[in-house]
């Protein structure tokens, strides 16, 4: 039984997974090496309710699945400025059921683990990653809600094919945990 939808992203059974992948089918369209991007997500019926037109703007169904979530991009996340500090600046309304991060990063595989030397700073450690024969591009797609609930997904670039977008609620806590941080008072 194939997992992709005919008209969209892969089907998911909650809609925090849904809206994940709807931001990663959304970014993977625009290619790699972008910059960061933010999302607000809100709930799709009340925003059906509260802003119809802004609703019919976006090809919101009035008869979407129940509980759905809409990603709405924010402005242009600031690129001279540490992604933590930033994150650290935002406080989102009310209306606003969560929110969501695509960020592109290299990884190394845990084996490159013990060859990692000591005396790097943080410049020369992300230079020597950069170098590594075995470094990886991956493109993360984060998102949480007001309640802790997480998701993310993760495509990596040479897999870089909806069929291969790994997803899992723990799969990048440090950046969860930095989310879930923007909605506390």
């Amino acid at each position: 039984m194939s997992n992709d939808s005919p008209a969209g992203p892969p089907m998911a059974a909650s809609p925090l997974t849904r809206a994940v992948l709807e931001i990663d089918e959304y970014v993977s369209g625009l290619g790699w090496d972008q910059s960061p991007r933010l999302f607000a997500l809100v709930d799709t019926a009340r925003l059906r309710s509260e802003e119809p037109s802004l609703a019919e703007r976006l090809g919101l169904a009035e008869d979407g699945p129940a509980g759905s979530l809409t990603p709405i991009e924010q402005e242009e996340v600031p690129t001279g400025e540490p992604l933590d500090t930033f994150l650290g600046t935002i406080a989102w309304p009310d209306a606003i059921t969560g929110c969501a991060l695509t960020v592109e990063r290299l990884m190394l595989p845990p084996s490159a683990e013990a060859s990692v030397p000591d005396d790097l700073d943080g410049a020369r450690l992300a230079e020597w990653v950069a170098e590594h024969p075995d470094r990886q591009e991956v493109r993360m797609t984060v998102a949480v809600l007001r309640d802790g609930a997480r998701e993310s997904a993760l495509r990596l670039r040479e897999k870089d094919s909806p069929s291969e977008v790994l997803t899992g609620s723990g799969l990048v806590p440090g950046l969860a945990d930095a989310l879930v941080a923007t909605f506390e008072e």
